[in-house]
């Protein structure tokens, strides 16, 4: 017998499939969050972009700011570009003597008392970034000096002093070494006495780019999306700020990489409250010098919610995905499944053929070698009844009885033989139309007097009274006889069987044949069709084999439902047709290998 190869051999198995899904899912979703991150980087250089635009805007303006503020400081001075004073330079002006006028009343709130410490007045003007710092009575003493008040900043402050003006500002305008430098001097909140401040040509340009950097960062915080902005000089100290300021106490080892021109622009996230934002960093320059480093805050709500919409986006995608491999899974186990029916049907089949050749040919040789002793047994029985009969009576009657029980096995021995040279035989089905209820009816007035001879009820229903289906009458007349036999045989007793032939949709013909014999087992009705299996004492049990190859010789089939005590069904589906191109079948061996 030929080796056929098993279902796992040619299939894939399931844990094969199995783990190609899970393979593929990892893959989709790797693939997915690398989407993501990379959505996610694509998101914050866009951000950083949109805050090195904002730095110099920043850098644009405050140097624009800053250039007319040191202008206005020194006036017309040699060897400078001057830049000619508009609306926007004025209100500039005004800015730098609002700051400086806060700084003189705060300092005269804090301090009432005409007694001032060296510590405080040093934290005051450290914080401020003043050069002098004085506290004068209204007779003209000096109260309190952080230095020596020299002689040209009392004589600027006398008008302020002599209670002449509230407010003296000489800030402006000193193109002249002795007079340079500024003097802002303010009558106290209480009436009595003066807070005079001098700054410097550093605490100037200190003031003036503070001045700068704020207007600028005024004018860059409008920006939409933009939460804060920040700038901080090279030490760390707020030159302007706008919006909500994150807690951030010093400068970050990233600020100060940007600051040495290690990196062009960095960012971190921040919170404020309980929002994040994305704060970009990027360094700021002035008059080609850097002069510190501008924060940037944007709202990420979009940028969430685009990620948000894209990580759903990754996780329907993941479902739909897990699902179609489910599917496709479920598809592939249910192809399988078919593939492996078939498989096995084909392998039963091919098993059987084998089988059925197999016996076939020791069928042939049997038969032939045991045909001629039994011709020449049943000969010399009846030469011996005919010369040999014993004239007494009771020796006759004996002779009699014993020729008779060898005439009946010699009869059974060649019915056996018959079934084996049918089984061996491999003769071509010759097809041709013939009306199959003129064959069914024929049999049932055959088989009827057996029928009722068994106490066995025989009724025929035919839904129309010519049905014409290619056939070979012969064959077909002894599967269906087989068929039918088997039924009255399974009946212990008195019993039916019933026949019935209808037309199906699909050009069939069916013919059913139910009795209500003893029934069998599931398992008995996988194996009736086998040549080596039969439930009767006598003879080989070869009919319904027989039967089985005659029915698929004629392309048809035979599906069988039993219940053990309730009975039998046989139903035989024939095509009214025969298929086009089909060639005429053979029964016997070669139907078995078709």
């Amino acid at each position: 017998m030929n080796q056929i190869p098993s279902a796992s051999q040619i299939l894939l198995r399931p844990l094969t499939l199995i783990i190609s899904c899970l393979i593929f899912v990892i893959l989709i979703l790797v693939m997915g969050l690398m989407d993501l991150n990379r959505l996610d980087r694509s998101l914050v250089n866009f951000m950083e972009v949109r805050g090195l635009d904002v730095a110099e805007k920043i850098e644009r303006e405050a140097q624009i700011s800053f250039s007319s503020i040191m202008q206005m400081f020194r006036g017309e001075s040699a060897g400078e570009t001057l830049i000619p004073l508009t609306d926007e330079t004025f209100l500039t002006q005004e800015s730098l003597i609002k700051a400086l006028v806060n700084v003189i009343r705060t300092i005269d709130g804090a301090w009432p008392s005409q007694t001032i410490t060296p510590e405080e007045a040093k934290g005051v003007i450290e914080k401020e970034g003043l050069w002098l710092l004085a506290f004068v009575d209204d007779a003209g003493r000096v109260l309190f000096q952080s230095r020596p008040v020299p002689r040209q900043v009392f004589s600027r402050a006398q008008p302020a002093i002599r209670k002449q003006k509230d407010l003296v500002i000489d800030l402006f305008g000193r193109s002249d070494r002795v007079a340079r430098g500024g003097v802002v001097a303010l009558r106290r909140s209480g009436g009595s006495g003066t807070v005079i401040i001098a700054l410097d040509d550093d605490a100037l340009r200190w003031w003036g780019l503070r001045i700068a950097m704020q207007r600028a960062v005024d004018e860059a915080g409008q920006t939409p999306g933009v939460v804060f902005v920040t700038v901080l000089d090279g030490w760390g100290a707020i030159l302007g700020a706008r919006g909500e300021q994150p807690a951030l106490q010093e400068m970050s080892a990233q600020e100060k990489e940007l600051l040495t021109g290690v990196t062009a622009v960095a960012n971190q996230s921040v919170r404020l409250g309980e929002r994040e934002h994305l704060m970009v960093m990027a360094p700021l320059t002035l008059e080609g010098r850097p002069a510190g480093v501008v924060r940037v805050g944007f709202e990420r709500d979009r940028m969430d919610q685009a990620l948000e919409r894209n990580r759903h986006f990754l996780f329907l995608s993941m479902g739909f995905i897990v699902l179609a491999g489910l599917f496709s899974l479920w598809f592939v186990f249910q192809n399988q499944k078919r593939h492996l029916a078939r498989m096995e049907e084909m392998r039963k089949r091919l098993e059987q053929s084998e089988r059925l050749s197999s016996l076939g040919q020791l069928a042939a040789g049997v038969a032939h070698e045991i045909r001629n002793p039994l011709n020449a047994i049943s000969m010399a029985s009846q030469r011996l009844q005919r010369e040999y009969l014993p004239c007494e009576g009771d020796k006759s009657r004996e002779f009699g009885h014993l020729t008779g029980v060898i005439r009946d096995e010699i009869r059974r021995l060649n019915v056996i033989i018959e079934d084996f040279l049918t089984f061996s035989r491999s003769r071509r089905l010759e097809l041709r139309e013939f009306s199959l209820t003129e064959i069914i009816e024929k049999l049932v007035r055959l088989l009827g007097e057996e029928a009722r001879a068994r106490g066995i009820s025989l009724s025929l229903k035919m839904e129309q009274k010519v049905l014409m289906v290619p056939m070979d009458v012969d064959k077909l007349q002894q599967a269906l006889i087989n068929i039918i036999k088997n039924a009255m045989e399974s009946i212990a007793g008195e019993g039916a069987v019933d026949i019935a032939v209808e037309r199906q949709a699909g050009e069939r013909a069916v013919i059913r044949i139910s009795d209500t014999g003893s029934g069998l087992a599931p398992e008995e009705v996988e194996k009736i069709f086998n040549p080596d299996y039969t439930t009767k004492e006598k003879g080989l049990g070869l009919g319904l084999t027989i039967a089985h190859e005659i029915i698929r010789g004629h392309g048809g089939t035979i599906r069988v439902q039993s219940n053990i005590g309730r009975g039998t069904t046989f139903e035989i589906v024939l095509p009214i047709k025969p298929a086009p191109g089909s060639q005429p079948a053979e029964t016997g061996k070669r139907t078995g290998k078709a």
